[in-house]
């Protein structure tokens, strides 16, 4: 069962996380998610690790039940211009601003963010697998993603965007060679694997990097 919260004294914790910050088309979807301190559900983790059926299942549970949720996105254009990094992170900023609650206290998942105003945060590595409300964000960032690259697929169907996602599979790859881009890919990424390397790991100096919290540190 993941964990409830971080801060145990905070009313208002809120977990967010991304989807399709590896893709090579579309955006890149956020969510911001406050749940019930005293939320449990069984079936609840990391999108990742589950069948996208149970995913649309989770996501009509936490539309339901959430205190207040929200989920933004960045187009393929913007991530072109700021890059992937300060393109995850912003629609995250998006995403929280639409909450009808703001929270007393954010839990991001992954290693750095850019703080949001003057709300304390904590960045949890792998923290979808670890508390409920980023694997909560996880789950709507993902099912909202997924949506949305359906109904690109139905204008581009030639690059099988209904199966990858936008992700670099070789069918996609070898769909972009023979095709050619659309509008939707990200041009500043590694299209195809005789482009140049480009490093999405760069450090941002004008991003803050908090302590990092892994599992073994979290207390319930």
């Amino acid at each position: 069962m993941l964990r409830s919260y971080h801060q145990k004294d905070i009313a208002f914790e809120a977990g967010c996380d991304e989807a399709g910050r590896g893709c090579l088309a579309g955006p890149v979807f956020a969510a911001a998610v406050i749940l019930p301190p005293k939320f449990r559900n069984k079936l609840l983790n990391d999108s990742k690790q589950l069948k996208a059926s149970d995913r649309d299942k989770l996501r009509v549970v936490v539309e339901k039940e959430a205190i207040a949720y929200a989920v933004a996105s960045v187009d393929n254009l913007e991530i072109d211009r700021i890059n992937i990094l300060k393109a995850s992170f912003r629609a995250m900023h998006l995403a929280l601003d639409q909450l009808k609650q703001q929270p007393g206290y954010i839990l991001v998942d992954g290693n750095r963010f850019v703080p949001y105003g003057k709300t304390p945060h904590a960045c949890i590595v792998k923290g979808d697998g670890i508390y409920a409300s980023i694997a909560a964000a996880s789950i709507l960032a993902k099912t909202y993603r997924d949506e949305y690259m359906h109904k690109l697929h139905q204008e581009y169907p030639h690059f099988g965007w209904l199966e990858n996602k936008g992700y670099p599979t070789l069918f996609h790859r070898d769909a972009i060679r023979t095709h050619g881009e659309t509008p939707y890919h990200r041009k500043s990424f590694r299209l195809l694997p005789d482009q140049p390397e480009l490093d999405f790991n760069a450090p941002v100096a004008e991003y803050t990097v908090v302590k990092v919290v892994s599992p073994e540190e979290t207390q319930d």
